[in-house]
């Protein structure tokens, strides 16, 4: 039975990683390079918002889970290692391995200076597939002086989690996928899981190279779904009385659809479906196999940031108050990151026009400021957004801003662009003309 787990990586989804499985009765240790990170952690502070981040940290942080920069700690003190470093992307749109690969030439240095039988390394970043028999399992055989399956074992275990809900997403994932070099291996790390999920997910136990084809596939797949709810939003904006929301809802309630990620809206953003898709894209290019539903999906997306342009502008045009708000910042709620974000997109246009844009969103206006600097005024509520532009844009599906907006009194002519519908136009009062994304006049 494992008892102490190292993660290396304590980044937005690492450090999540290693306070769940504190919460859940390991002993940790977190490796991370970034020195300030890790005096953090051992303070029990969290470097960074993410819900109920720094709840777990006040409980574990430099108790149950230890943080260091040290790898040579998480081969001595623990027999198994999450590896969970960021892959950014190449120019090609492949995912580069080499934080992967510093990290284990680091850990295998330790590994091979050990007296210790054995030590299971298990890789949670997104790779692109190939890349663990290929790259990481030659790379520690060299290293380490060992080989496969007797000094050492590897799984590949990709996260499935989003962020601004990545607590939740590890501990109570929809599924497990854990790539296998040896079935010992896959035990181990399915043991782990049970220990640290609350829910019971269905656990998939397969190869290498399929648990790396299931995490690039998955996400994929996610973004065609969101596209085609996005087409069928932009088909409804244009036939009065259609209903986007009206479709989706009753078609999703079939089972060969489903109705989670499939509401119209605003372009996919963050760190994830973006860049996976041009990797989906670059796998299939160079195994020569077609991939025109994905090239279809990224023209969607472009087509989404075009489409709200648009109505801006034109709504702009009617309007005396040329100052335009924008309430929420991040791709998604409850995170400060603003990584390929709607919002952002739609600010770089609308300065390209000199058009006075504020905005408020108090977890991403820091990391919104180091783009645009005073090119953009930034509120410090939402009453305040609410009493200076003319033309609101309503980014985030977020109650707080729906009873915000929804309980304002507007003393002037106002348009407000609802993005995911979530507002209920009867309470805005006769001044507002209220404008929602996929409905048709």
């Amino acid at each position: 039975m494992v008892n102490s787990i190292s993660v290396v990586g304590l980044g937005k989804l690492g450090l999540c990683l290693a306070c769940c499985l504190a919460e859940k009765g390991f002993k940790v240790i977190g490796v991370d390079i970034e020195e300030s990170v890790v005096k953090k952690v051992n303070q029990g502070i969290a470097p960074w918002f993410e819900p109920k981040l720094d709840e777990l940290l006040a409980r574990h942080g430099g108790k149950t889970l230890i943080a260091t920069t040290n790898h040579k700690e998480a081969i001595e003190k623990t027999d198994v290692t999450f590896i969970l470093v960021a892959t950014p992307s190449n120019p090609d749109g492949s995912f580069s391995n080499r934080f992967i690969e510093s990290a284990l030439v680091s850990l295998g240095n330790e590994l091979k200076n050990s007296k210790k039988e054995h030590h299971l390394f298990i890789i949670s970043s997104t790779v692109m597939p190939e890349s663990t028999e290929k790259v990481f399992i030659p790379l520690l055989e060299r290293v380490t002086g060992r080989k496969l399956n007797d000094g050492f074992s590897v799984c590949y275990d990709p996260d499935f989690v989003a962020l601004g809900n990545v607590i939740r997403g590890f501990l109570n994932p929809d599924l497990v996928v854990i790539g296998e070099s040896s079935a010992d291996a896959g035990k181990i790390v399915e043991e782990i899981h049970k220990q640290m999920c609350e829910n019971n997910p269905p656990i998939f136990r397969m190869s290498l190279i399929n648990a790396e084809l299931a995490k690039v596939c998955l996400n994929s797949y996610i973004t065609v779904k969101i596209s085609f709810a996005n087409s069928i939003s932009n088909l409804c904006e244009r036939i009065p009385g259609a209903d986007v929301d009206v479709i989706t809802k009753a078609i999703g309630v079939d089972k060969r659809i489903s109705p989670y990620y499939f509401q119209g809206g605003l372009s996919f953003g963050g760190t994830c479906f973006p860049r996976d898709t041009k990797a989906y894209l670059t796998l299939a290019q160079k195994y020569n196999v077609q991939a025109e539903i994905i090239q279809a999906v990224e023209k969607v997306n472009k087509f989404q940031d075009e489409n709200l342009l648009r109505i801006v502008l034109s709504e702009l045009k009617e309007h005396s108050n040329k100052t335009v708000g924008i309430l929420g910042l991040s791709f998604v709620p409850n995170t400060p990151v603003i990584t390929e974000s709607p919002a952002i997109k739609l600010i770089q246009e609308l300065l390209k026009y000199d058009i006075e844009v504020i905005a408020y969103d108090p977890l991403a206006i820091d990391n919104t400021r180091v783009i645009f600097g005073s090119a953009v005024e930034y509120m410090s509520s939402i009453k305040d957004c609410l009493e200076k532009a003319g033309v609101i844009v309503l980014m985030h599906r977020d109650i707080k801003l729906k009873e915000a907006i929804e309980s304002y009194i507007f003393h002037s002519p106002t348009v407000i662009i609802d993005c995911w519908r979530i507002l209920d136009p009867k309470k805005l009062g006769e001044k507002v003309k209220y404008v929602a994304l996929g409905r048709g006049i």
